[in-house]
């Protein structure tokens, strides 16, 4: 026996025609960024395919049996939040809606009867038939939704199994909405403590370049994220010296913003007169080892240093920190300052720093950073390196902002729009 043509034509525009009004629904829902508004969308249109006469919405997360809320409700002539208005949410104990939902089960029942004693009896009542759709979390029916028709044996049993998957899959798309909300949320928390651990960071940092005889300086502070651990500083010592340093503490984030700011006031501290590179960065690492750093784990890379300017002589001392290229522009070399060094501060209580002089002249180049510079990568994992960092020094008639200039968009076009992993940090000076 064959189907008529106008038969066959019928059921193609009928599954054509679901099918659209579908995509249309999934469409519409994905667009919701508001888990109620996402609900009240799902119940619109799920009530033009599946015609009922009530229904209402429980919860048991967060409760024991046989307790449970209501969380929606037909008969309710305001709608309710339950993500926003929890306290107004009805909190149940026993009764049918208990039952079914700590069945942890689809229901369908075709003759319903409620007891006038029943905890649900004026959500219920009035009804015949009722069909129970569990929201499952980690396996267990946290949510439910339930139908409900004044007829006896209204909900076709052929469309039970698809009712439920279809409800427990929206269940689920409207929790993880309610999850994404509660992230941004807590995100946004998050950042705004952020934005003030970072304001803080940078009130720490010199506010103004100081003005150093024979020494132009310029400067460049960057983090990774909201708040860092690179830092620097300038200290103005007696007979017109100037102390100058620069620290990266291990990691990012906020943890290496607080001992940021641990090594700053530790640092303020002992600068007195008689502070030499060496005493500093002793006393620094000794400090760190003994309180702050003593689970592991956590390091301090530095390098302190005492500019004379009257003899133009640079008196350093390094801490496991990236040594400074220096140009001589009388003869063109480019060398680091690694005379001395040591291990990063936090590790060893008792490490000890010695310290290195260097007579400066005129017009030499020298650039302190962090290793956020060099290890600064590109697109393909390429890292920039200290021999781009020489080619910045070609130019000796550049005076301290130049270069600095120079060498950030330098760096800037080899990462060619790569993020930056690491803080970066750059002290430049100009020997005049």
């Amino acid at each position: 026996m064959t189907l008529d043509a106008t038969r066959i034509e019928n059921i193609g525009a009928d599954w054509q025609k679901q099918l659209a009004y579908v995509i249309d629904t999934v469409r519409e829902l994905s667009s919701q960024t508001d888990p109620q508004a996402m609900v009240q969308k799902y119940g619109e249109r799920v009530r033009k395919t599946l015609p009922v006469d009530g229904t209402v919405s429980i919860s048991r997360r967060g409760l024991d049996a046989p307790h449970f809320r209501i969380t929606r409700s037909s008969r309710w002539s305001e709608a309710v939040d339950p993500w926003k208005q929890k306290d107004r949410l009805p909190l149940l104990t026993g009764g049918l809606l208990a039952e079914l939902i700590y069945g942890d089960e689809p229901r369908l029942i075709d003759d319903l009867e409620i007891p006038h004693d029943d905890p649900a009896a004026e959500y219920l009542a009035g009804f015949r038939s009722l069909i129970a759709l569990p929201h499952y979390d980690g396996g267990v029916a946290q949510n439910m939704v339930v139908l409900l028709r004044r007829d006896r044996a209204a909900f076709a049993r052929e469309d039970f199994p698809n009712q439920v998957l279809t409800s427990s899959l929206f269940g689920r798309a409207t929790y993880n909405l309610v999850l994404s909300r509660e992230l941004k949320t807590a995100y946004d928390a998050v950042d705004a403590e952020l934005k003030v651990i970072a304001n803080i960071q940078r009130s720490l940092l010199p506010q103004e370049l100081p003005e150093i005889p024979t020494m132009e300086i310029a400067t460049h502070y960057a983090t990774a994220r909201r708040a860092g651990g690179d830092y620097y500083d300038f200290f103005e010592l007696p007979e017109g010296k100037w102390g100058i340093l620069i620290a990266d503490v291990s990691g990012h984030g906020t943890p290496a913003a607080v001992l940021m700011a641990v090594t700053h006031s530790l640092a303020h501290a002992l600068c007195v007169p008689q502070c030499s590179p060496t005493r500093m960065l002793t006393h620094l690492n000794k400090r760190l080892s003994e309180r702050y750093t003593i689970d592991g784990g956590t390091f301090v890379t530095a390098m302190y240093a005492i500019y004379n300017p009257a003899k133009r002589e640079l008196t350093y001392a390094s801490a496991g920190h990236p040594p400074p290229r220096l140009k001589r522009c009388a003869d063109g070399s480019i060398f680091s300052l690694d005379a001395v060094g040591g291990l990063p501060l936090g590790i060893l209580p008792n490490e000890t720093y010695e310290e290195h002089t260097e007579t400066l002249t005129p017009g030499d180049q020298l650039i302190i950073y962090t290793d956020g510079i060099t290890e600064a990568a590109n697109p393909q994992g390429e890292m920039f390196g200290p021999a781009r960092l020489d080619t910045v020094l070609e130019d000796c008639t550049l005076y301290a902002s130049g270069l600095i200039q120079r060498l950030l968009d330098t760096v800037n076009n080899f990462a060619a729009g790569h993020p930056a992993d690491d803080d970066q940090t750059v002290v430049v000076a100009k020997i005049s």
